[in-house]
């Protein structure tokens, strides 16, 4: 026994020294990475963060009422807005860890308003966690490569793109981002077999949902594998009963990502050049509703440039969706319209009929600092149905009635099947 326990010893002593995971190259140039490699608010157990993220947005369609459709991460148009400012950061002692950053500006009632789940049962949870984008504690265990249990809000992987536009390549995510979650709520597991592998698993209240819809949580597996300096490449998978009082109705969904960077030569005036290709799948089965009609297809690429040593960038890309059912469409802010409003048919009809749509856009970033994004975007967009918010906007005369469920009498909102538009941003991250 005593032997034995030696042995045990000794390999945890191995596993404790063995190398931090993807720490073995620099991959900062991934799309919804952070390119920070400096962290001057790091203390022995504390790595505070700060992040800010201001927009202007020129719609060509000059909305009356400023208000920009179909979007997760811009919402208001020809004005200046404060996206989202964080403060918070990651503690860490002892090999217990925890997170907090929270959420200001739009972020803090745009994301709530895409969560239908705090209609259901009392006590508001789009109010209590309104101004938290990441709260979570857990521990760390020194065993392959790390193993993290997790508890708390923590953010999603499905999609590529991540939540914080400072990391991404691209301000206005494609559909297969905008359209699938930016957090989860429960339990995960993370386990790196390897440093260059990790595999996830969550048990969640739902599909982007603080509550749970009915009385099954939600299931998930991720896969993450970056061989080399040069590929990452990223698999998640999703099952879950998401329908509100519709307990036999599951939704499968899978996520699927490729980038590569295939060009690295920081003295060139083209420093580096890499790609990044997207593919989703999924579908809802039950409740009167099956697979072969009710489903979800999706698509997004961009190939990104760097020029003069990493100071200038450009990427060029798009996506598109394919969402029969129209399940993981966006709600249009029609008359203050949220996820939990039952919309008009009228209006904008959110459970029957296809819904296709495309996108392209080009985005100039200028770099100066690793703390610092200057960011110029085009964007076109196109729906298969009128969905943009066109020159009249989607407010009624005098502000929203307060019944976003009712018929304004004498108005409709104008809605477009087109988009054009420019993002201004301003991001900065310590």
């Amino acid at each position: 026994m005593k032997m034995i326990a030696l042995l045990v010893i000794a390999s945890f002593a191995t596993h404790a020294e063995t190398a931090e995971p993807f720490a073995f190259a620099n991959f900062s140039w991934l799309n919804g990475n952070s390119r920070q490699t400096e962290f001057p608010l790091e203390t022995k157990a504390f790595t505070g963060q700060f992040i800010f993220d201001g927009n202007a947005v020129y719609d060509f369609a000059n909305p009356s009422d400023h208000s920009l459709v179909g979007s997760t991460n811009t919402g208001r148009t020809n004005e200046l807005q404060i996206q989202q400012l964080g403060i918070g950061g990651d503690f860490h002692y002892k090999n217990v860890r925890g997170r907090l950053m929270t959420q200001f500006g739009l972020y803090s009632t745009m994301t709530p308003r895409n969560d239908s789940s705090p209609s259901r049962g009392q006590w508001n949870l789009s109010d209590a966690y309104r101004y938290v984008s990441e709260a979570y504690a857990g521990y760390h265990l020194d065993i392959w490569n790390g193993i993290n249990l997790d508890a708390g809000i923590f953010m999603s992987y499905i999609g590529l793109c991540s939540y914080y536009n400072y990391e991404n390549w691209i301000y206005q995510m494609s559909y297969v981002s905008a359209n699938t979650p930016w957090f989860f709520n429960g339990i995960r597991v993370q386990t790196f077999p390897s440093d260059k592998l990790k595999v996830e698993y969550w048990l969640i209240n739902g599909w982007q949902s603080y509550g749970m819809f009915n009385q099954t949580p939600g299931l998930g597996i991720e896969f993450l594998w970056r061989p080399t300096g040069n590929w990452s490449l990223v698999s998640n998978s999703y099952f879950g009963y998401d329908t509100a009082n519709t307990p036999n109705r599951v939704r499968l969904h899978t996520d699927n990502s490729l980038q590569h960077k295939y060009y690295d030569k920081p003295s060139s005036w083209l420093s580096k050049a890499a790609l990044s290709l997207t593919l989703d799948a999924g579908c809802e089965e039950g409740g009167g509703v099956s697979c072969s009609n009710q489903y979800f297809l999706g698509l997004m690429a961009y190939h990104r440039l760097w020029f003069l040593k990493d100071l200038l960038a450009l990427t060029l890309g798009g996506g598109a969706i394919k969402n029969p059912g129209r399940y993981l469409v966006v709600i249009p802010a029609i008359n203050g319209a949220t996820a939990s409003s039952s919309i008009p048919t009228n209006y904008f009809n959110t459970s029957a009929g296809d819904f296709w749509a495309w996108d392209t856009s080009a985005t100039f970033d200028y770099l100066p600092s690793q703390f610092l994004t200057l960011r110029l975007e085009y964007i076109h967009r196109e729906a298969s149905t009128p969905y943009f918010s066109g020159s009249g906007g989607i407010t009624p005369p005098g502000g929203n009635n307060g019944n976003p469920n009712a018929i304004v009498t004498g108005w409709t909102p104008d809605l477009s099947k087109s988009e054009n538009r420019i993002n201004f941003a301003l991001l900065v991250r310590f």
